[in-house]
C-alpha cells in the first residue's frame, strides 16, 4: 500500500529528468571551457582552483545516488 498516485510517480521522472540536464549542461559547459583556451593559447592550460571547485560543486546534485 504506497498511499502515492501516478502523478507522484511521474513528478520524481520530471525532476530527475531534470537533474539529468542540468548536469549535462554543467559538463558541456566545464568541456567548453577547458577546450577554448587551449585552442587559444600554445597548449597548456591550467584550471584555477576556484573554476574546479564550482565545477566539481555543479556536478555534484543531490538525488545523485538514486540513478544507480
Amino acid at each position: 500500500m504506497s498511499g502515492r498516485g501516478r502523478s507522484s510517480f511521474t513528478k520524481r521522472q520530471k525532476e530527475r529528468s531534470r537533474q539529468e540536464k542540468q548536469r549535462e549542461k554543467a559538463e558541456r559547459k566545464i568541456q567548453r571551457k577547458l577546450e577554448k583556451p587551449a585552442s587559444e593559447s600554445d597548449g597548456s592550460f591550467e584550471i584555477s582552483a576556484e573554476d574546479f571547485a564550482a565545477a566539481t560543486e555543479q556536478l555534484a546534485l543531490p538525488n545523485s545516488h538514486l540513478d544507480e
